[in-house]
C-alpha cells in the first residue's frame, strides 16, 4: 500500500472509530492506529525518495554565518508553537538584520510556514543559510527560497567584466533576483552613477518584474542625472515599469515630466475670489498615459475626476505655491469649487509619494491617515500621533493611523496610548484588545517597567508583559 492510501485509511478509521472499523494487525486497534500514524509522520519528516535512486544528493555548502543563540532559537520555537505568534516577524527581521542563521532543526517548520506566509520569505533568504538553500533544492515547495536575498556573497566563474567593479560584480551576473537587488542598492548608495550605468547596460535583457524592482533602487541618490534613463523607461512595455519611472520623475522638480505636469495643471486649476476653481481634463491622451496617468477609471469613479486626481498627484508639490500664489496650509484650507475630493486626494497622494513633510502635516489635519503620518520626520511623527491619540476616540481609524507611526514608539506616544487604554478600559470597546496588542508590539520594549508601574489595569499589565517578552527576545538576539 502506498503512503497516501495508508494515510487515508488511518484517517477514515480514526473518524469512524476503531470499534466500528478495526485495522488489521497485532495488538489493540487503538495501539495499531497510533503506531501506524507515528510511522507515517516519521516518513513524511524524513523527506522523499531521491529522483535518481542510488545517487546521494550533494552536500550542503559550509555555513558562513553565525548561528542564533540557543536561547533565541528556543524562543523562536515557542513563538512558532503559538506563544505570541504576532511577534514572529519582529524576531525574523531582527535576526536577519544581524546576519544570523537559524538552527537546522528549526528550518523545516519555518520553511513550511513561509509556504503559507509570503511576507516572511525575505528574512528567510538570510536566516536559512546554506543548509536552508540545500533543503530548498530538494523540496520544490520550498523553491521560493532560492530567489530570495542570501546576505552572503554569491560566487561564480570569473569573467573579464566581473573585474571592472570588483568581486561583488559576480552577484550582478550570477546572483538571484533578490541578491541582484541588494547589490544594486548597495552600489547605488556608494556610487549612484555607476549603479545607473550597470542597470542600463543590462536593461533590455531583464525580465519585466526585475525592471520594475530594480527601478526602486534609484530612489536612493535620485537626481536629474537619472532623468534621461527614467524618461526612456516611460516607454517600457510593462505598465508597472512605466509607473515606477513616473513616480521617480515626479520627485524631480526640474524633470521634463514635472514640467509637463505643471503645464497641464495650470490649465486645470486657478484661483479667483479666494476660491480654487477647477476645469478637469476632458480626455486622457497618449501623452498623459505615457506620464503615468491611467485612462481606465476605477469602478464608481468619473473619468474627468479620475484623470484630474492623477494629474494633481503627479505634479511636484512645489508647483502649487508658485502657480496659485498661496502657501501649502492656505491651499489645503481654501474652498475648492466642485472638485474638492479629487484635488485633495491628489495632494495626499503627492505628499506621500514625494515624502513632503510640510504638505503631509497640513493634509493630516484634513485627512488623518497612516501614510501621511509616516511621511513626517520621526520626532514630529511621534508628537502628531500622540496629539491625535489624545483627541480621538478609540475606533478603527485610531488603530489604522497608529499603524503609520514608526516603531519603536518613544515615551510621548507610549504614554498617550497607555493612557487611552486606561481611559476606555471601563467601557470595554470591541477594539480595546487590538489597541492593547498594538501597544505591546510597537512601544519601545525598554519601557516595560514604566508601563507596568502606570496602572494595575489588566490591559496595561498585558502590555507590560508583552514588552518584557520582547525585551528579553531582543536581548537574546544580541548575544
Amino acid at each position: 500500500m502506498n503512503a497516501s492510501a495508508d494515510w487515508e485509511e488511518l484517517v477514515s478509521t480514526a473518524l469512524v472509530g476503531t470499534d466500528r472499523r478495526p485495522l488489521p494487525g497485532e495488538g489493540t486497534s487503538e495501539v495499531e492506529l497510533l503506531g501506524r500514524a507515528a510511522v507515517h509522520t516519521l516518513r513524511m519528516r524524513a523527506g522523499r525518495r531521491p529522483v535518481a535512486p542510488g545517487e546521494p544528493p550533494s552536500l550542503a555548502a559550509p555555513e558562513e554565518q553565525p548561528e542564533v543563540s540557543r536561547a533565541a532559537g528556543d524562543r523562536l520555537a515557542r513563538v512558532l508553537g503559538g506563544e505570541q505568534p504576532r511577534l514572529l516577524t519582529e524576531w525574523l527581521e531582527t535576526a536577519a538584520g544581524r546576519g544570523y542563521r537559524l538552527s537546522p532543526h528549526l528550518l523545516p517548520e519555518l520553511l513550511d510556514h513561509a509556504v503559507r506566509d509570503r511576507s516572511i520569505r525575505p528574512y528567510l533568504g538570510v536566516l536559512a543559510g546554506n543548509r536552508g538553500r540545500w533543503l530548498a533544492g530538494l523540496n520544490p515547495a520550498w523553491g521560493f527560497l532560492l530567489e530570495e536575498v542570501t546576505g552572503v556573497a554569491v560566487t561564480g566563474p570569473a569573467t573579464d567584466s566581473a573585474t571592472d567593479s570588483g568581486p561583488t560584480s559576480q552577484v550582478w551576473e550570477f546572483g538571484t533576483s533578490g541578491d541582484r537587488r541588494v547589490h544594486l542598492g548597495e552600489l547605488r548608495a556608494a556610487d549612484p552613477a555607476r549603479a545607473r550605468e550597470l542597470l542600463a547596460a543590462t536593461w533590455e535583457k531583464e525580465s519585466p518584474d526585475d525592471r520594475a524592482a530594480f527601478l526602486e533602487a534609484l530612489t536612493t541618490g535620485l537626481s536629474l542625472e537619472d532623468e534621461p534613463f527614467l524618461e526612456s523607461a516611460l516607454d517600457d512595455r510593462r505598465r508597472e515599469v512605466r509607473h515606477q519611472a513616473a513616480d521617480l520623475l515626479t520627485r524631480l522638480p526640474g524633470s521634463r515630466l514635472a514640467l509637463r505636469m505643471a503645464e497641464r495643471v495650470a490649465r486645470y486649476l486657478t484661483v479667483a475670489g479666494g476660491e480654487i476653481h477647477v476645469d478637469p481634463p476632458v480626455t486622457c491622451d497618449s501623452a498623459m498615459e505615457r506620464d503615468g496617468i491611467r485612462a481606465k477609471t476605477p469602478r464608481g469613479a468619473g473619468e474627468r475626476g479620475w484623470w484630474l486626481q492623477q494629474a494633481v498627484a503627479r505634479t511636484p508639490l512645489g508647483v502649487w505655491p508658485r502657480l496659485l500664489g498661496r502657501s501649502p496650509g492656505e491651499l489645503v484650507r481654501m474652498r475648492i469649487v466642485d472638485w474638492n475630493r479629487e484635488v485633495m486626494a491628489g495632494w495626499v497622494r503627492a505628499a506621500v509619494l514625494q515624502e513632503d513633510p510640510e504638505w503631509a502635516l497640513e493634509l493630516f489635519a484634513w485627512d488623518p491617515i497612516a501614510d501621511l503620518l509616516a511621511a513626517l520626520p520621526r520626532d514630529r511623527q511621534e508628537i502628531v500621533a500622540a496629539d491625535f491619540v489624545r483627541r480621538h476616540g478609540l475606533d478603527g481609524q485610531l488603530i489604522m493611523v497608529l499603524g503609520g507611526a514608526a516603531a519603536p514608539w518613544g515615551p510621548a506616544l507610549a504614554t498617550a496610548v497607555l493612557q487611552k487604554i486606561i481611559d476606555v478600559s471601563g467601557t470595554q470597546p470591541w477594539n480595546l484588545g487590538e489597541l492593547t496588542k498594538l501597544a505591546g508590539e510597537r512601544i519601545d520594549p525598554a519601557l516595560h517597567d514604566m508601563a507596568g508601574r502606570l496602572s494595575p489595569e489588566p490591559s496595561i499589565q498585558e502590555v507590560a508583559a508583552l514588552l518584557r517578552f520582547r525585551d528579553d527576545m531582543l536581548k537574546e538576539l544580541t548575544q
